[in-house]
């Protein structure tokens, strides 16, 4: 192996981001970099001797760190201190073993979430540390607003190429699927898949959730995972910069929804349960720092990710009934 070989270990790398960056990997591979895709049954990175252990057997000189303690907004609302408590855990140890084994660059994800409840739009990279998150998930949402006070002073003290990136709302082939814990992309495109197994008639009536007015911006993994690639090759700034989409490709729960049933040839028609809350109206972030770099960057059609994941949906769901 050569001196200049690039050993990227992906920490979380069994989810949908990391799924999505094995896809693109496999699309565009090059002959200096080896690729590395651990899940929890590779180690507890909370548990800083077996962190250590993953980084001796593996010996990554890049690491791309998507592993976190996650789960749905009513166990976040309950569990606020497991959530602050691992995942603090979780990136110290990746960070300080990164840097104890002389890790050339971290790119860490981060996630909207971290912004401050109370806010101006569009939301940019400047604004992270405003105010405090939202009350529901702040356990998590100061544990990762932390990974960007750690890339600070990681680069202050010892001059580490530490970073982060925090993508708006990811979907995609591989998401989770299950109407327990799922975002809205998945939830609908499994919804709609139980619908039509019922009733596909034109006398059938699907139901969202609210009214279907919120706004949001979606992106689709595979152009997260190849802008992710683009972070970790050329990008060498520890400030954070923002993943999304353009802001005049935000769309409504209801354009979301209308999308998926027209992707499953869904015959029936859609209506609101508007007794239903619907959440934060809008979450608009500027990717104007990413289009300076990626000014041409083409993001998927969201009609045509739409269409790809519930096509992957499809086929897996024959394959594997959890789904």
């Amino acid at each position: 192996m050569s001196g200049d070989k690039k050993v990227i270990l992906v920490t979380g790398g069994t989810g949908l981001v990391g799924k999505a960056i094995q896809t693109v990997v496999t699309e565009d591979e090059r002959a200096d970099e080896e690729w590395i895709f651990l899940g929890s049954k590779d180690g507890d990175l909370s548990d800083k001797i077996q962190t250590k252990a993953i980084f001796e057997k593996y010996r990554p000189t890049h690491v791309i760190h998507l592993a976190a303690m996650v789960g749905g907004l009513f166990h976040n609302m309950s569990h606020n201190l497991d959530f602050l408590r691992k995942n603090i855990h979780i990136n110290d140890n990746v960070l300080q073993t990164s840097f104890e084994t002389g890790v050339v660059k971290v790119v860490s994800c981060l996630s909207t979430c971290i912004f401050p409840d109370k806010t101006t739009y569009p939301i940019d990279e400047s604004m992270v540390h405003n105010g405090p998150p939202h009350p529901s998930n702040f356990g998590y949402s100061y544990a990762k607003r932390l990974i960007d006070i750690y890339n600070r002073a990681y680069h202050e003290q010892h001059g580490c190429c530490f970073t982060s990136v925090i993508p708006c709302n990811v979907f995609g082939p591989h998401d989770n699927f299950s109407l327990e814990s799922s975002h809205v992309i998945p939830a609908l495109i499994r919804k709609m898949h139980d619908q039509i197994q019922k009733d596909n008639s034109e006398n059938a009536t699907f139901t969202v959730l609210g009214t279907g007015k919120p706004l949001r911006q979606f992106i689709f993994s595979l152009d997260l995972a190849r802008l992710f690639l683009w972070v970790l090759r050329e990008y060498n700034n520890v400030d954070p910069i923002i993943l999304s989409v353009d802001e005049e490709d935000e769309v409504t729960i209801s354009k979301a929804a209308e999308t998926i049933a027209k992707a499953w040839d869904f015959r029936g028609r859609l209506v609101y349960d508007t007794s239903q809350a619907d959440g934060q109206h809008k979450k608009t972030a500027s990717n104007a720092k990413l289009r300076s770099f990626l000014p041409d960057f083409k993001f998927t059609p969201f009609s045509d990710a739409i269409q790809q994941t519930v096509e992957w949906f499809r086929e897996n769901h024959k394959r594997d009934a959890r789904l």
